[in-house]
């Protein structure tokens, strides 16, 4: 039961970082719940002041992803529609161009990063917003990157300790 534990966690680890990136994935609570379920192998003494400590972390950075591009957005002068038209510019980015065979650098990157961009820019647009949406568009944008940068880092912190504790048990 222990080795399933372990594996388990090392593969929600690895979705919980694809899932910082990628939309409708939940990749900290996913990379947090792989933390949690090291936590009952017995070799991995994990203190229950570190479990709570890095759930408390995962919670506020769920709810940071969300107010992040708002604020971002907000801040350079946007709206709603640019903060869905980003989400939405980030789904075409990473699902959709790949499918139908563009893919901007290794992996989709260019996507990644430029889908968020063009799309709040449209929403913006679409909203009226015409003498803001550029502005506006590179608000959101760099509140999506920042809440992502958070988020991969979480994911990759707890990767670290799943990784490291974990293939500890299995060899």
């Amino acid at each position: 039961m222990d080795t399933f534990f372990v594996i388990t966690a090392i593969v929600l680890g690895i979705v919980g970082i694809f899932g910082a990136i990628i939309p409708g994935i939940p990749g900290t609570p996913l990379s947090f719940v792989g933390l949690l379920l090291l936590a009952f192998v017995p070799e991995c003494d994990y203190s229950v002041g570190f479990l709570v400590a890095m759930g408390v972390i995962a919670a506020i950075i769920t709810v940071l992803d969300y107010v992040i591009p708002i604020y971002g957005t907000k801040k350079f002068g946007g709206t709603k529609m640019g903060v869905r038209g980003s989400t939405i510019g980030l789904i075409v980015g990473i699902i959709v161009l790949p499918l139908l065979g563009i893919v901007l650098g290794p992996f989709g990157i260019g996507g990644i990063i430029l889908g968020p961009f063009i799309g709040a820019y449209i929403g913006e647009i679409m909203a009226k917003n015409d003498t803001n949406a550029f502005r506006s568009a590179l608000g959101s944008f760099l509140g999506f990157l920042a809440g992502t940068l958070i988020k991969v880092i979480y994911g990759i912190v707890v990767m670290v300790f799943v990784t490291k504790d974990g293939l500890q048990f299995l060899f």
